[in-house]
């Protein structure tokens, strides 16, 4: 069990999509909007997990095409999230969006998010806890991979609404943005190489 619960907290507390963009909403819009894109992150974390336990998600990314369109999205969405963040100027460049960003926007997200699947996939298909009842290890992982999920990315969001609290001079802001995009980039690049 205490091998699961590391690997849990070493693949949730990466920055991916789902962690960036929350500090992002965080940070554009403020802690209560993050918190209802944050209910969106969570549930599609979930929904991701329960396709992953079923075999609908290797059903889905076993078919090249869909996993393929998949890819596509969510590299397409990240790479207009990182060229919004990196040309924003000398102002925290996290707000990529022309609406507040919700509970439909962060339940899509991880709906595209390949490394949603990845996560999901490692966590429950490796890692056997409970030998002789599928159910009960199914729950049990379900159950540490949530304790860790949402303390981890409640941080991220107060990480988001801190950062545009803070006056940072406008040296300091374009370099946090750089990092941010090249995170973003580098994202995608990981989830192509594990991915194809």
């Amino acid at each position: 069990m205490l091998e699961f619960i590391v690997a849990s907290v070493l693949l949730i507390i990466t920055p991916g999509p789902g962690v960036l963009s929350l500090a992002g909403v965080g940070s554009a819009f403020g802690f209560k909007s993050g918190v209802r894109y944050f209910f969106g992150l969570f549930i599609g974390h979930n929904l991701v997990g329960f396709l992953v336990i079923s075999g609908l998600g290797a059903l889905l990314l076993g078919n090249p095409f869909i996993r393929t369109i998949l890819m596509v999205l969510s590299s397409g969405y990240l790479i207009y999230l990182a060229s919004r963040i990196a040309f924003s100027g000398s102002k925290i460049g996290f707000k990529a969006y022309s609406h507040i960003p919700g509970l439909k926007s962060g339940l899509f997200l991880q709906i595209i998010n390949p490394k949603a699947y990845v996560v999901s996939t490692t966590m429950y298909s490796g890692f056997l806890m409970i030998e002789n009842s599928f159910l009960l290890e199914v729950l049990t992982k379900c159950l540490i991979a949530n304790l860790i999920w949402i303390p981890v990315h409640v941080l991220w969001l107060y990480l988001g609404v801190l950062i545009k609290s803070l006056e940072l001079t406008a040296k300091v802001q374009k370099s946090i943005n750089y990092f941010m995009a090249v995170s973003m980039i580098s994202v995608v690049f990981l989830a192509m190489l594990t991915t194809f």
